[in-house]
């Protein structure tokens, strides 16, 4: 458990680290989308997608007006026709979201981001065009 810089302890389940691990080397997800639970003053996984969904389907998870945590798995393929693959940290914070929650996931993402060892390429987002696939495969390319 870790102090953040806002005065909140905050903890990572279990969950969060194992099923990242899952995304990363056994390929089993394509995304997970994480949140912090303020009552139990955690970070929980909230949804991991099948590796079949697609980064749509990823972006349409992510509500209007609240924070999230996001890891996307993107796969493509280069001008040399190899298949790569590159883990990306979404850090989704709409303007319309609550100010508390701006401040405390602003406050653990970088500790957050940290304890997932293997991502590649980090986003903030307030809104989808700040985090739409082009920019994505922009970056991993």
């Amino acid at each position: 458990m870790a102090q953040l810089a806002s005065g909140i302890r905050l903890d990572l389940s279990d969950e969060c680290k194992s099923k990242f691990m899952d995304l990363r080397r056994k390929k089993n997800y394509r995304y997970i989308i994480y949140k912090i639970d303020e009552k139990s003053q955690q970070i929980v996984v909230e949804k991991a997608g099948a590796t079949d969904e697609s980064y749509d389907t990823f972006a349409a998870c992510l509500p209007e007006s609240d924070c999230r945590f996001g890891v996307f798995d993107l796969e493509f393929t280069t001008d040399d026709m190899c298949q790569k693959s590159k883990i990306f940290f979404i850090a989704w914070s709409p303007d319309t979201s609550r100010i508390k929650a701006k401040m405390m996931y602003a406050s653990s993402k970088d500790r957050f981001r940290r304890e997932l060892d293997g991502i590649h390429y980090e986003l903030q987002a307030t809104d989808p065009t700040e985090m739409d696939l082009e920019i994505l495969k922009d970056r991993a390319s």
